[in-house]
C-alpha cells in the first residue's frame, strides 16, 4: 500500500507556506485523492486562497482540516506563528465521502453523501467541529449513530472570529469531514491527560449542570474531601489543576469524559461543571498531571503498536491544547513520544479544543488515528 506524503512549513505569508508545503508533496503525491490541511490562526483569512492553491497545485481535489492555535506534522508542533501542515492520502477509489458542514440535523447531508453512507457502509470517520455551535456534541453523537460508526477528530480551537474547517470547501458552522469504507483499514488510541483522585460518586441531587448532592451529602463537602491531599482547603488552587469527570458507563478499560469545573458556591455546597448531569449518574474528580498523562500516552502508543504490522501508513494526532508543550516538556515533546514508540512515519494533526473519540467529546486528551 502507497505511504502517505507529509510536508509542513513556517512562513511569512500563506503563499509561501503554501508553495513550500506542495513543493514538499511533490511528485510522490501523485495519485492521491484526499488531502489533509491543518493551519494556524496566522494564515486563517487565507484559508479560501490556500485550498485553491493545493488544489492546484497537488491536483488532490478533496481536502479536509481545520485553522487551529496550534498544528503538529511528523515530529515538529506550530504554535503562535503562521505554519501550514498538509499529508497526501492515496485510497481505494470510491472509499471516501467527503461532507461539509451539518449545523443542526443530519438531515442537512446531501443526497450524494447519503447515497454513499448506503452503498460503502462505512464504519470510520475523520470530523472536526465547530466550538461555536452548542449542538456540535449532539451532531458528532447524531452522525456516529446514522452509520454505527466510531468518529475520531477535534474541536477547532482558533481565536478568529470564525471558526473554519475545510471539507471540500471552506466550511464552519458545525460538524464536517469525511467517512470512510470498510476497506481503509484503521486503528484508533485514545490518552487520557487526568488522572483520577479517588473513587466517583453517585449524583443525589443536581440542577442541569449544577451538583448538589453527591451521595447524599453536599457535593461541596464530598469533593472537599477527595482533594483535600491535593490542594489542601485552599479552594483558590482548584482551576486549571481539579477537573469534574464522568465515566463512561459499561467501559472496560474505565474510560472518562474530563469536564471542566466552572464555579463553587461555598455557601450552598454547590459546584457548577461543564456538562448537564441527571441524578443516579456517576461523577469522579481528577488532576491535570504531567505524569500520568505521560505514562497514558506511553500505554497507549505500546498498545497501537502491538496492533500495527510494519509502519503506518499515516496517522491523524488530535491533542488537546492544554497538551503538548504544556504538558510533555518542550516544544516537540509530545510528538517525539509518538515517534519513541511508533516510528517515523506521515503524521498531521492539531490541538483542539475538545477531542472525537467513537461517539463522544472530550478535554486534555490525545486522540490517534493510524491508516495501516
Amino acid at each position: 500500500m502507497t505511504p502517505f506524503k507529509v510536508a509542513h512549513a513556517f512562513a511569512e505569508d500563506w503563499a509561501h507556506a503554501a508553495k513550500a508545503c506542495a513543493d514538499g508533496l511533490g511528485a510522490e503525491a501523485e495519485g492521491a485523492n484526499l488531502g489533509f490541511v491543518y493551519i494556524t490562526d496566522e494564515l486563517v483569512d487565507d484559508f479560501s486562497s490556500i485550498l485553491t492553491y493545493l488544489r492546484q497545485k497537488t491536483g488532490i481535489g478533496c481536502w479536509i482540516g481545520s485553522a487551529a492555535l496550534g498544528i503538529c506534522a511528523g515530529g515538529k508542533t506550530y504554535f503562535g506563528q503562521p505554519a501550514m501542515a498538509v499529508m497526501a492520502a492515496t485510497l481505494p477509489e470510491d472509499a471516501v465521502c467527503v461532507f461539509p458542514s451539518i449545523s443542526e440535523s443530519i438531515d442537512e447531508l446531501s443526497s450524494h453523501a447519503n447515497e454513499w453512507i448506503k452503498r460503502a457502509s462505512p464504519m470510520f470517520g475523520i470530523v472536526h467541529g465547530d466550538p461555536n455551535n452548542e449542538d456540535t456534541g449532539a451532531l458528532i453523537a447524531e452522525l456516529a449513530d446514522s452509520f454505527s460508526g466510531f468518529l475520531v477528530g477535534g474541536i477547532s480551537s482558533s481565536s478568529a472570529e470564525h471558526s473554519y474547517q475545510v471539507a471540500g470547501r471552506v466550511t464552519g458552522g458545525g460538524v464536517s469531514g469525511a467517512l470512510f469504507a470498510p476497506e481503509v483499514d484503521v486503528i484508533t488510541g485514545l490518552s487520557q491527560g487526568c488522572a483520577p483522585i479517588a473513587e466517583g460518586h453517585v449524583i443525589s441531587d443536581c440542577l442541569d449542570n449544577v451538583l448538589i448532592g453527591l451521595d447524599g451529602r453536599r457535593a461541596l463537602d464530598v469533593f472537599r474531601e477527595d482533594v483535600a491531599g491535593i490542594i489542601g482547603d485552599d479552594l483558590s488552587k482548584v482551576p486549571g489543576v481539579i477537573h469534574a469527570a464522568i465515566p463512561i458507563e459499561g467501559s472496560d478499560t474505565g474510560d472518562y469524559m474530563v469536564r471542566n469545573l466552572l464555579g463553587i458556591d461555598s455557601t450552598r455546597g454547590w459546584l457548577a461543571i461543564g456538562s448537564d448531569v441527571q441524578p443516579g449518574e456517576r461523577i469522579m474528580f481528577v488532576r491535570r498531571d504531567a505524569d500520568s498523562a505521560r505514562k497514558d500516552l506511553c500505554a497507549m502508543l505500546n498498545r497501537m503498536k502491538g496492533r500495527v504490522s510494519g509502519k503506518p501508513r499515516g496517522g491523524v494526532y488530535f491533542s488537546c491544547t492544554a497538551r503538548g508543550p504544556f504538558m510533555f516538556g518542550g516544544e516537540n515533546g509530545e510528538m517525539a513520544l509518538i515517534r519513541q514508540h511508533l516510528g517515523d512515519f506521515p503524521l498531521v494533526g492539531f490541538y483542539a479544543s475538545g477531542e472525537i473519540s467513537n461517539n463522544r467529546l472530550y478535554s486534555y486528551t490525545g486522540v490517534l488515528v493510524l491508516f495501516l
